[in-house]
């Protein structure tokens, strides 16, 4: 197979926003797919929902949301190293996800004098209801699960409720109900795909209507948010996989096609991408790293031939110097970037779009991705340039508070009354001229 080798200053201007661009335009194709879908759940409920299960999961449900039982089945089914290591990266998450509320916490609510008799702060809640969307695809992501669920809990969300595609025998994967016991989850529910935000953002019978809904997803899912974002907040846009490893002549060969593959094995519309200015590391990576997909297990073979390949939204982009990988990183503002330099600390500070940054050849994607307790839940498409990685603060909003006293209303009184007047508000205006006080 050949790896797609791209010298920045020789590419088109076609191809370069192609790659910038990656799957967003898989998602924008989906959205007259989804349209009806989200509809039928809108107007059949619990039944679009097991129709779809059928149709898309083939499984046969009975009941949509998980039991008890289902519970104590799941945990009894792990085996127990599987568990321990689930526990661990429960265990680091929420203990950086502690200290995001601590710091939260401590100005919770808060006010300033602004000018004598002026004052203005703000107040901190938690969202009242949140969904959060843990997929399945090829396998189960108990991961996903505690990324999302352990934040909304710390932040005191009342309710929280968790749609994930069932099996095909009609049951929500043992990992992940056993997460979600673990994280204080009681709220499980079996559908998958753009049915699922449909439900979320809707309500059906069994599925509660939510304020706001997060985590990773398909296309599908992608689009399904997009389309209900008139009803719910869709939480920041987090599609298919993305990765850069920025690299330069200190880098470890070997070690940079192992980071390549860690996130292009997703699925075929992943983007995995070397960045390098160093020649004789970017063809290494193109001769190498054939040989070491064809190591790999299937599906994962195919899919990575698929990404890296002709047609994939990953290669390797050989650039003049370390500048000018740096911008291209900032253009792009991936998912994950991991940061193999002589001098991160150097390079560090001019990496300004990115959902999380990984720093030297020890901090491999797959730490950050299940337990250096950082967040994996990271925003795709290139929207890091404006959306930050998960923490507590997307489970909480902030209302601004202001109080005058008879003092402060008279300091600004007339600065106010000249604006409402300039800007043709005379209600505004009487309620200041006119008040009684």
């Amino acid at each position: 197979m050949s790896i797609n080798f791209y010298r920045w200053n020789e590419t088109d201007d076609a191809t370069k926003a192609r790659i910038m661009r990656r799957s967003q335009a898989d998602i924008d194709d989906m959205i007259a797919i989804v349209a009806p879908i989200i509809e039928d759940v809108k107007t059949r409920g619990d039944a679009a929902l097991i129709d779809y299960a059928k149709k898309f999961d083939k499984a046969e449900i009975t009941n949509l949301k998980a039991t008890p039982e289902e519970y104590a089945a799941a945990e009894n089914a792990l085996d127990e190293d599987l568990k321990a290591a689930i526990a661990h990266g429960v265990r680091n998450v929420k203990k950086f996800h502690e200290e995001q509320m601590r710091r939260a916490e401590r100005d919770k609510s808060w006010m300033i004098e602004i000018e004598p008799g002026v004052f203005a702060g703000e107040q901190i809640n938690p969202i009242e209801s949140v969904g959060l969307y843990v997929p399945r695809g090829k396998g189960a992501f108990p991961s996903a699960l505690y990324m999302l669920a352990i934040p909304a809990v710390i932040a005191d969300v009342k309710n929280i409720a968790v749609v994930s595609p069932p099996t095909p025998e009609g049951a929500t994967d043992a990992a992940t109900l056993y997460t979600a016991k673990l994280c204080g989850i009681e709220n499980v529910y079996k559908c998958g795909g753009a049915q699922a935000i449909a439900a979320l953002a809707y309500g059906t019978q069994t599925v509660p209507q939510v304020k706001k809904v997060l985590g990773p997803g398909s296309p599908y899912v992608a689009a399904a948010k997009r389309v209900c974002s008139v009803i719910m907040d869709p939480g920041m846009p987090a599609g298919p996989s993305e990765s850069i490893v920025l690299a330069d002549e200190t880098a470890d060969p070997e070690n940079t096609c192992l980071d390549i593959l860690n996130e292009g094995e997703h699925g075929e519309d992943s983007a995995a991408l070397l960045v390098t200015h160093d020649e004789k590391l970017a063809k290494f990576v193109q001769q190498n790293l054939p040989s070491k997909i064809s190591e790999l297990p299937e599906p994962h073979k195919t899919i990575c031939t698929k990404v890296m390949g002709d047609g994939g939204y990953g290669g390797i982009i050989l650039t003049e110097n370390l500048s000018q990988s740096i911008a291209i990183a900032n253009a792009y503002a991936p998912e994950h970037l991991l940061l193999k330099t002589a001098d991160p600390e150097s390079v560090l500070p001019k990496l300004t779009h990115a959902g999380e940054i990984l720093i030297g050849e020890y901090t491999a994607f797959s730490l950050g991705n299940y337990a250096t307790g950082v967040n994996h839940v990271l925003p795709t498409g290139g929207w890091a340039h404006t959306y930050s990685c998960t923490s507590v603060w997307d489970f909480l909003k902030r209302t601004s508070l202001s109080r005058c006293t008879k003092d402060g209303f008279n300091a600004i009184k007339d600065s106010v009354t000249t604006l409402t007047d300039y800007e043709g508000f005379p209600a505004h205006g009487d309620a200041l001229r006119k008040r009684k006080l």
